[in-house]
C-alpha cells in the first residue's frame, strides 16, 4: 500500500503544479482581456460612435429687406436679424428669436428700432421694404445706448453673416 499512496501523492503534486502553471500573471491578464472583449462585443448595447455635426459654413453676404425676410426660422431654417446694418445669425437663440419666441417679430427683419425702444410692437418694424433703411435719427441718447447694449450682446453670442442695405444697393 505504501507504493499506491506514493503514486497518488505524485499524481496530486503533478496536478497541483499544472494548475500553478495555468495561473501565471500573464495568463490571468489574458483571460481578463478575453472576458472584457467578449462582454463588450455581446452584452454592451451602446450606439456607434459618430462625429459631431458641424453647422454648414456661412458665407458673408449682402441682404436687402426682401432677401432677409425668409430667414425667420420657419420650417426649421436659420434665424437672422439685422441691427444697425449688420445681419446676425441668431439661430442658436431660436427659443427667443424663432417662431413662437418672444422676439419672433424681429426674425428676418431689421430689429434696430424695436430693440432700441424696448418694444416688440409691429409698429417698430419697417413697413416699406422697398424704401430706405431706418436711419434711427429720431432716437434719443438713452435709446441709442440701449441699442448699443443689444449690439454688444449679439456680438458676444452670435456671428455676423452679412450686412443689410436698401433694395438696389446690393452690388455696391
Amino acid at each position: 500500500m505504501d507504493y499506491v499512496e506514493q503514486r497518488m501523492a505524485q499524481e496530486a503534486a503533478k496536478a497541483a503544479s499544472a494548475n500553478d502553471a495555468v495561473r501565471t500573471p500573464l495568463n490571468v491578464l489574458l483571460l481578463g482581456a478575453l472576458l472584457y472583449t467578449t462582454y463588450s462585443l455581446y452584452f454592451r448595447r451602446s450606439s456607434p460612435a459618430t462625429l459631431p455635426r458641424e453647422p454648414p459654413a456661412t458665407v458673408f453676404r449682402t441682404f436687402n429687406p426682401h432677401t432677409l425676410l425668409p430667414y425667420s426660422g420657419a420650417n426649421g431654417g436659420p434665424v437672422y436679424l439685422a441691427v444697425r446694418g449688420r445681419v446676425f445669425d441668431v439661430s442658436a437663440g431660436r427659443n427667443f428669436y424663432g417662431p413662437e419666441g418672444p422676439y419672433a417679430n424681429f426674425a428676418g427683419r431689421d430689429a434696430s428700432r424695436g430693440l432700441a425702444c424696448g418694444s416688440f410692437d409691429e409698429s417698430m418694424l419697417t413697413k416699406d421694404l422697398d424704401g430706405p433703411l431706418d436711419t434711427l435719427s429720431d432716437l434719443g441718447p438713452e435709446e441709442m445706448e440701449a441699442l448699443r447694449g443689444w449690439e454688444e450682446r449679439f456680438e458676444s453670442k452670435y456671428i455676423v453673416v452679412g450686412r443689410l442695405v436698401p433694395v438696389g444697393e446690393e452690388g455696391k
